[in-house]
Order: structure tokens, then C-alpha cells, then sequence
């Protein structure tokens, strides 16, 4: 039989530095970018170069590269503009682009129930993205169907936020932000998008079993990816890169009906990512796109919101399941960063900002060893230690509001003494929401 005219690879990088048209040092003791990222690095030897005419990933030979130590990059060019075959991806070409090169965390799904099974575990320092060492012990198995949610709150006047500032309704209060917090916000959401864009991690309203089940969660899993494009734009290529976001955030509104309730929260976050790259890396902030996206991401929050928001356990003072309190809890942060952005982009078309009232008696972000946790065992000690440290129940995101003016001493105190406790254990999200209301309202 006649031999194949390439049968033979001259391939000389690393299979990782080639997978990604990046630049190898050919270490054969493991290049510099591997070495940096942790990544398994192997070259192509005769036995792999077979394995590749016949048309089989190398990432894929457990012999060639240890399964365990495949990268965890879900850039779809390591930062570059798209390639031509690329560009125009749909979400669906993008995530099975991303799954076939080896380059996602090993995950065994079954879309239809989303029942995920999780091998690795993700580092909420953003080791997903890096290729650190994730820690060791896994999440096992999260089922994230019949979530046991309910939604407290009357969702559909998020849908219609965007009115206030025109067509003004009784009980409105004005949210005057001092200059210098709306620019501590501006600064903090500019991290977020900036963090996507770079791979570094995600942002703190994106749990990490959702970046380790990206298969159950399509939107997401294209967003991380697409937004990678504005990393390192060449010169006059912005306008392209607008465009290729834009029409993915179409997509996801087009879709937003067909969705269960996994992927409209990764509908939501994903199409909130896309609104703050394009207004603080690609500066769209005058582009009249972005106010018609600030409207459907309005829209999208309600829908979501309106498919729960918290934890029927949690109402009832017991433990949720783990699967359940993390979309409750994602949702609930994710809606937050949102009304934070929306008076970020009233504050520049000069439009005043008023108090989401209508979020009153959700809870507030929870402490960092409730979200932060990487199996189910170590999320239920936390818990069971949560719900016996707020035997009244946990702080609500109202509490962090302008104190009312018929409260008496007594309750000013009760209040003051929770808000010290929540402050104890708190990740950067809940630092950051603190610092906003603190500046804004006062303590």
C-alpha cells in the first residue's frame, strides 16, 4: 500500500505549542511555555506521528501524555484574532473545537440531565485557566437537575430596571454613588472582563464546577473562548472582533426560551461577560448595541431569576443540596455584578441610578469557604458551621443598605453586629460589594 505523502509529520514543536500555533523552544526536556503553564509536554516520535495520519489527537494516547496533566486553556487561539476557519464559529463548533484538542478538563457528561461527572477539580485562584496544579481532591459526581429552587422576589421588575431612569415609579430611591466609588466599580468590572479576556482565571460569580462541567454549559464554555480574541487585537481588527461578539450575544438571546435552568444561568453570565468586554476592552461604550444588550440582559436576568433564586432549604433554615445552592448562589452574584455594571453605564450616559429595591431579602454573597469549596463533604461541613454560627439566618443583601430611619438603637446594633460577622470569611466579591454599599451608604 502505497504510504501517505505525509505519513511522516515534520512537525518540530510540542504537540501543546503546536495545538496552539504558538511559539516552541523545543526543550526536549519541556518547553518554556508548557513548563510555565504546567502542561504535559510531548513531541512527536514515530509512533504518535502514525497515531496523527490516521487522524488521532495525541492529547488523546494515554501512553504519549498522561490524562491528568492535559492542559486546562480554553483559548481558542492563545489570544489571537480567530483564523479565518475559526472566526465565524457557532457556540456548538467552538466548544467541540475546544474539546478535541485536549484542552478542557476531563469531564464525563450527559447533557440531557446535566449530570456531570467531575475527574478534576478547579482552583478558584484561577489555576483552570493557568494550568497550576488543581487541588487534589475532586468534586465527584453533581447531578444539576431538579433544582430545588423558588424565586422570593418579584423578577419581573428586573426585566424592566432600564425604565426607572426614564418613567419614574413610587417608592424609587435615588442611588447617589460618590465619584470616587463609581470609579472603584468601573476599575473592579474592568478585572473581571480583563480576567476572562486573559485567561487568568474566572470572575467571582462564575462557581468553579461550572468552568469543570463547561460541557453542560455551551454558552459559557464559548464565551471563555470567544472572548479570548481581545487579548492582543492587531491594529484595526476591533471592529471585526465587536462583531464576532455581538452576534454571538444574538445567538443567546435567540435561545433564551430553549434553555434549562444550567444553561440560562450560563446564558446569563455569558452574555454579561460579552456586555463588559465590549464596553471596557473594545470601547463600545457609545456603541447603541450595548444599550439594546443592557435591555435583553435585563431580560435574561429575569427569566433566570424567575426559575429561583434561592434554595427551598434555605428558606427552611436546613441544608440545601450542594448542586442547588451552587446555581442559587451563582445566580445571585451574577445579579449583583449586573446592577453594579448597569449604574456604571448610567453613570457615563449621565443617568441617575436607583436602589434595587426589588432584591430585597436575598441573601448576601456567601463566605469564602462555602464558595470556594472543591468537594461535597467539605461543602457540607461548612454548611452545618454556617447554619449554626446564623441561627437567625444568614445576612440579607438589604442589610447592607441605607439604615431606615425609624430603626431604633438596638436594631442599628443588631445589624451592625451581623454585617462584623458576615465580614469574617469573605471573598473578593463580598469585599468588593461591602466596599461599594459601605462608601455609598455608610456602615
Amino acid at each position: 500500500m502505497k504510504t501517505a505523502r505525509y505519513a511522516t509529520s515534520r512537525q518540530k514543536a510540542c504537540q501543546q505549542c503546536s495545538n496552539t500555533k504558538a511559539r516552541c523552544d523545543r526543550n526536549q526536556g519541556g518547553c518554556a511555555r508548557c513548563t510555565q503553564r504546567g502542561l504535559c509536554c510531548t513531541y512527536l516520535g514515530a509512533s504518535s506521528a502514525g497515531a496523527l495520519a490516521r487522524g488521532l489527537s495525541v492529547n488523546n494516547d494515554p501512553e504519549l501524555c498522561d490524562p491528568s496533566s492535559a492542559s486546562n486553556d480554553v483559548s481558542v487561539s492563545d489570544g489571537l484574532l480567530p483564523t479565518p476557519d475559526n472566526e465565524l464559529l457557532t457556540g456548538g463548533d467552538t466548544h467541540d473545537r475546544t474539546i478535541g484538542s485536549g484542552r478542557v478538563m476531563n469531564t464525563s457528561t450527559t447533557t440531557n440531565n446535566f449530570r456531570t461527572t467531575i475527574t478534576r477539580s478547579y482552583s478558584p485562584s484561577g489555576s483552570y485557566l493557568n494550568g497550576i496544579t488543581p487541588m487534589s481532591e475532586p468534586m465527584g459526581v453533581l447531578d444539576f437537575s431538579s433544582l430545588d429552587l423558588v424565586c422570593p422576589i418579584n423578577a419581573g421588575e428586573i426585566s424592566n430596571r432600564w425604565l426607572n431612569a426614564y418613567i419614574p415609579t413610587e417608592g424609587q430611591t435615588l442611588k447617589a454613588y460618590p465619584i470616587s466609588t463609581t470609579s472603584f466599580i468601573y476599575r473592579i468590572l474592568k478585572s473581571y472582563a480583563a480576567v476572562a479576556v486573559h485567561g487568568r482565571g474566572i470572575p467571582p460569580f462564575v462557581h468553579s464546577s461550572e468552568i469543570a462541567a463547561l460541557a453542560a454549559c455551551p454558552p459559557l464554555s464559548t464565551c471563555l473562548s470567544l472572548v479570548r480574541i481581545c487579548e492582543r487585537p492587531l491594529p484595526g481588527s476591533a471592529g471585526v472582533a465587536t462583531q464576532v461578539l455581538e452576534r454571538e450575544m444574538n445567538n443567546i438571546y435567540e435561545l433564551r426560551d430553549t434553555y434549562d435552568d444550567m444553561a440560562l444561568l450560563a446564558a446569563f453570565q455569558a452574555y454579561l461577560l460579552y456586555a463588559m468586554v465590549l464596553f471596557f476592552r473594545l470601547s463600545q461604550g457609545s456603541n447603541p448595541f450595548l444599550r439594546q444588550a443592557m435591555m435583553n440582559l435585563q431580560e435574561l436576568a429575569c427569566i433566570s431569576s424567575q426559575r429561583g433564586l434561592v434554595c427551598v432549604a434555605e428558606q427552611q433554615r436546613a441544608r440545601p443540596r450542594w448542586e442547588s445552592w451552587i446555581v442559587a448562589e451563582a445566580k445571585r452574584r451574577t445579579l449583583y455584578t449586573m446592577y453594579l455594571f448597569d449604574s456604571v453605564l448610567s453613570a457615563q450616559d449621565g443617568l441617575p441610578t436607583f436602589l434595587g429595591t426589588e432584591l430585597q431579602g436575598l441573601p448576601a454573597p456567601s463566605n469564602k469557604a462555602l464558595w470556594e469549596s472543591q468537594s461535597r463533604h467539605g461543602w457540607e461541613t461548612a454548611y452545618n458551621i454556617y447554619l449554626a454560627e446564623w441561627i437567625d439566618g444568614g445576612l440579607c443583601i438589604h442589610e447592607l443598605w441605607p439604615i431606615p430611619a425609624d430603626l431604633d438603637e438596638r436594631g442599628l446594633s443588631q445589624i451592625r453586629s451581623r454585617v462584623d460577622e458576615w465580614l469574617q470569611n469573605l471573598d473578593e466579591f463580598g469585599t468588593m460589594l461591602y466596599a461599594v454599599t459601605s462608601c455609598t451608604h455608610g456602615s
